[in-house]
């Protein structure tokens, strides 16, 4: 599988199916069961996981993260107060991490950075503090490097995080309410400096911003804002 293409598939919300170009298969913020956009194809596939990378604790990131962990056998990312629930409930291969640092998971390299948002899930009806949220830099086998922004607003320190890491790509959330609209991600957009964008977190009920919406805001032609629907696998990514 060595230099094939990366493959990335949009699972509805911040839930995102890769597959590295060395064959390693990434789950981002897996939302399976009560995920009103999950892809009912991909049930099954993504309990062919090597890696499950979390951002935060709201149960539309992290519901099944136990179930699919202990299924798969996968390595587990998390913040660090996450990472401890996980392990009280019985997850072996837990990675606990925090925002400025790196895990290395074989030649795929993952760093945690900020994200303004919160973490905090409800479970037997107690509020239960999942740490803080945070969002990953991914750097691939091939080099190619991807920025998941996790459920964020746009903050200054992005332009932090170009001049650091310089992704090429960016998956970032658009859908408004819960997370940055697409007004605020277009100066995301600007603050990183990206001219590749993957949205996510839109596309139900009240969650209003769209990728259309987002276009209208970026008025730099050079830019790539793919309009993906749930489901879909895009394969052109740093082309």
């Amino acid at each position: 599988m060595e230099n094939e293409k990366l493959r990335i598939t949009w699972l509805g919300f911040g839930a995102f199916y890769m597959i590295t170009p060395e064959g390693r298969k990434v789950l981002i913020d897996p939302w399976v069961h009560n995920n009103p956009l999950f892809p009912p194809a991909y049930k099954e596939h993504i309990l062919d996981c090597d890696v499950i990378l979390l951002t935060h604790g709201h149960r539309d990131h992290a519901e099944d993260a136990v179930e699919l962990a202990k299924s798969t056998g996968a390595e587990v990312v998390a913040g660090w107060e996450l990472a401890q629930l996980l392990i009280q409930r019985g997850v072996q291969k837990v990675l606990p991490i925090n925002k400025g640092g790196t895990r290395k998971l074989g030649n795929l390299s993952v760093t945690a950075v900020y994200a303004d948002h919160s973490g905090a899930f409800v479970e037997n009806g107690q509020i239960i503090y999942g740490g803080e949220p945070m969002g990953y830099v991914i750097r691939f086998e091939n080099g190619f490097t991807l920025y998941h922004a996790g459920d964020t607003n746009v903050f200054g320190d992005m332009a932090l995080i170009a001049e650091l890491y310089q992704p090429s790509a960016t998956i970032l959330p658009i859908g408004d309410v819960f997370t940055m609209g697409p007004r605020e991600a277009a100066k995301a957009i600007e603050l990183l400096q990206v001219k590749e964008i993957i949205p996510m977190h839109f596309g139900y009920d009240f969650l209003t911003g769209t990728p259309e919406k987002l276009s209208e805001f970026v008025s730099d032609e050079s830019i790539k804002i793919h309009h993906i629907q749930a489901g879909d696998t895009l394969t052109d990514v740093g082309e």
